[in-house]
Parts: structure tokens; C-alpha cells; sequence
């Protein structure tokens, strides 16, 4: 089975069994990764040069847009399985546990310190993963130390307020915050 196949069925929310032979292909993806964030948390560069965005193409195995920016350190699990749009800046300690997907759009600013998981596990048994895509839609503005949980979309020029857990779908313009997030304010 290929490995695409496999994360259609992690980010349709499919149990895979990580003691199966497709999830053990699949980690060789995962090292693949690992080896990139290691060389981009690694290099010299200067802020907003561009120099790092040959590795983000790696990484994410597509081109990541002029106009967007990554600061190091970054932690992307999965790599193939992210997917960032134009003018995205996105702050440093930023972690992705993407085998679920995560989708990105256009203008959006993601805090210091974020935490996007896709991936969660059986609780009965914890071998099992269960995942569901993460979509983070246009001009979304995510604070430092917030944690976006599997399944979320984010809806278009929503704020997500710094420490925030979202747990749930967040409407479009809106800011929320808490623990779990709930709506603070509605913008017009």
C-alpha cells in the first residue's frame, strides 16, 4: 500500500494500527522530515531571506510560496502532509504533527510556540492512531502557545487568542481564547 493511500485513510479519520508494515513505510516519510528539520533548525540565515525555502520545498514536498516565512526552529512530523499558502508568516517553536494533513491559507500569521496536532490515539489502544486534518482558512491570525486539536478548521479572519486550546470548529470573524476556546468577541 502506498504511502498516500495511507494518509488519505489517517486524515478520512481511519484507524491505523502503528504496528502495521503500512504505518512502518510510512515512518520512513516521518525520518525523512526529521532529517530537513534538522538541517533547517541548523542553518545560518538571515530573517526573511529566503535562503531556508529550498528546505521548506523539500519538506513539504511542493514549493513553499516567496511570500511566505518560516522562522526556525520548526518541528514537522510529516512533512508531505502540509500544505502553506501565500503570505503565511509562521513564528518560531512552531509544531506540526501533520499525518492527518494540515492545510494553511493565504495570509495567515501563526504565534510564537504553536501547536497544530492532527494525530490522537485509541484510548483503548493506544498503538492506534486516529487523525483528522487541521484546515487554518484565509487571514487567521493564531497567538503564541496556542494548540489547535485534530479535526478543527478555523474559519476566515478568526483570531485565535494566545494559549488558547481549540478543540472544536471556530466560526469566521471571531476571537476566541480559553481553555477550552470559546468565542470572546465577534468582529464586524
Amino acid at each position: 500500500m502506498s504511502n498516500t493511500t495511507l494518509y488519505h485513510r489517517l486524515s478520512g479519520g481511519e484507524p491505523v494500527s502503528m504496528l502495521s508494515p503500512e504505518y512502518h513505510e510510512a515512518i520512513h516519510d516521518m525520518g525523512a522530515s526529521w532529517a530537513i528539520n534538522t538541517a533547517i533548525n541548523r542553518a545560518e540565515y538571515t530573517f526573511l531571506d529566503g535562503s531556508l525555502h529550498p528546505l521548506f520545498d523539500q519538506l513539504f514536498g511542493r514549493e513553499l510560496d516567496s511570500s511566505s516565512q518560516i522562522l526556525p526552529p520548526v518541528y514537522v512530523d510529516f512533512g508531505p502532509q502540509v500544505r502553506v499558502g501565500k503570505k503565511v508568516f509562521i513564528n518560531h517553536n512552531c509544531t506540526m504533527m501533520a499525518a492527518g494533513g494540515i492545510v494553511i491559507d493565504d495570509d495567515v500569521q501563526i504565534g510564537p510556540q504553536v501547536t497544530l496536532t492532527t494525530t490522537n490515539h485509541d484510548f483503548d489502544d493506544r498503538f492506534t492512531l486516529l487523525c483528522k486534518p487541521i484546515h487554518i482558512k484565509r487571514n487567521v491570525w493564531i497567538g503564541a502557545r496556542a494548540l489547535i486539536l485534530p479535526g478543527v478548521t478555523v474559519g476566515e479572519n478568526a483570531v485565535i487568542a494566545g494559549g488558547a486550546v481549540v478543540t472544536k470548529d471556530v466560526e469566521p470573524d471571531v476571537v476566541v481564547g480559553g481553555s477550552p476556546a470559546r468565542v470572546l468577541k465577534r468582529l464586524d
